[in-house]
């Protein structure tokens, strides 16, 4: 019955059904099969959203949006602009500092590649850096914006393995200051190499001015993350909070949001969230197909045999499936059916949960920079008006550089594991 399922899926997703509805079927087709009664789907599908978590998940979606739309990206990104744009290519540093800033805030890969992108493109195109590059540099930092807290795919993996949101937020700012360093000295590479400008000096004055625009936008992590981190609220409360703050900032203090507009944000929001959610409802069918037949387990000999016993190369080819996943896949997509099916492998070599979802968002993160299905490709593609192919080029190094990343943390726990630890003193971690 694990084939049916599988080849169920696989096939409804070659005959161009909708991710969703692939699930869904694939699931629906086991249980008609295996004689359970019908009315057991919706039931199932319903309890796969009774989680108070999955809460945080459309007010993280609305918050980037009016964190791209309400003037504040664009704000925190002429800040950035300023303090670092001296340097040769500093605007190529820019925008990918401006990325790990606006992660802290979005929760979201596509969010953080649409508010720089719109603030940074048309000006790194009038002072002669090449768009393709550009767009690439920006896609590929897109990246970081699941992987430095908040994030929408780090809140789905915790529901999905039962683990603290909190520590998985906490765990991934290291991996996700590595991923923007990585980018930034690679970006300082390619800007010697072709003799990117530097932009004019700013005064002290000027760079202070900015910086007291920017610091109402800038105060919108420290909220989010300080509240969590401190205990004060939960991380769905926190996501409440970070869209009541960051529309008081739009609407009051930088008068660039209205109700229209506003509402405008509230119903894409509602769409985007209701399509994550339709998803987690048919993959919990889809989950129930795979534990009722043990399949996970299945998978988990599988990868033992193979690997010989050896912790390193399960995770390796663990690695590989997650990366090949988030080529085709959609971020949330991929995590929900993923999770699932690698948990008991990583639990039977002694893995930690914590590391492993930090590492599943982060190789699914990549996904969203790389060719075929790449939505941070998308979205500079739709800023820029360059054809996909030809931002697909130059992002192609950036790739590996994230992969790098990726393997170190793979191979070196403590990079994810060191703030958690340090936190909670090892108590769960």
């Amino acid at each position: 019955m694990g084939w049916v399922l599988a080849g169920g899926f696989a096939v409804f997703l070659l005959l161009g059904v909708p991710v969703g509805l692939a699930i869904g079927a694939a699931g629906l087709l086991v249980v008609v099969l295996s004689g359970f009664p019908l009315a057991m789907v919706p039931q199932m599908m319903f309890s796969g959203n009774e989680s108070f978590a999955l809460v945080a998940v459309p007010f993280f979606v609305l918050a980037g949006d009016i964190l791209a739309r309400g003037g504040i990206s664009q704000r925190i990104v002429a800040f950035a602009e300023a303090t670092l744009g001296r340097f040769r290519g500093g605007l190529s540093i820019v925008s990918t500092v401006a990325s790990m800033f606006i992660a802290a805030i979005s929760g979201s890969g596509a969010a953080t590649t649409a508010a720089v992108g719109s603030a940074l493109l048309p000006q790194l195109e009038e002072k002669g850096y090449d768009v393709d590059f550009s767009a690439a540099l920006i896609a590929a930092s897109g990246t970081i914006g699941v992987v430095i807290p908040p994030s929408v795919p780090m809140v789905l993996y915790a529901v999905i393995a039962g683990v603290s949101v909190a520590k998985l937020f906490m765990a991934g700012f290291i991996p996700g200051f590595l991923m923007g360093m990585a980018l930034i000295f690679y970006a300082m590479y390619v800007a010697r190499k072709r003799g990117y400008p530097a932009s004019g000096k700013t005064t002290g004055g000027e760079k202070w001015r900015l910086f007291l625009d920017a610091s109402w936008g800038l105060m919108t992590p420290v909220i989010i993350l300080g509240g969590i981190f401190s205990g004060f609220f939960t991380p769905s409360e926190a996501a409440a909070i970070a869209v009541d703050y960051s529309f008081l900032v739009a609407f009051l203090v930088y008068r660039t949001m209205d109700f229209k507009k506003f509402y405008t944000l509230v119903v894409n929001a509602g769409v985007t969230s209701a399509l994550i959610m339709f998803i987690i409802a048919t993959a919990k069918l889809f989950g129930w197909g795979l534990a009722f037949y043990e399949i996970p387990e299945a998978v988990a000999k599988v990868f033992l045999g193979f690997a010989g016993g050896s912790t390193a190369m399960i995770y390796l080819m663990i690695i590989l499936i997650i990366l090949l996943a988030g080529m085709f896949m959609e971020t949330a997509s991929a995590l929900i059916i993923l999770t699932p099916i690698f948990l008991p492998t990583v639990i039977q070599v002694g893995g930690n949960l914590i590391h492993f979802g930090v590492l599943i968002a982060i190789g699914l993160a990549i996904g969203m920079a790389t060719p075929p299905v790449a939505i941070d490709i998308y979205v500079a593609s739709a800023i820029t008006g360059l054809p996909i192919e030809q931002i697909s080029k130059p992002i192609i190094p950036m790739v590996f550089v994230l992969i790098l990343v990726l393997l170190l943390s793979t191979y070196f726990p403590s990079i994810i594991l060191f703030l958690p630890k340090l936190v909670w003193g090892g108590a769960g971690i």
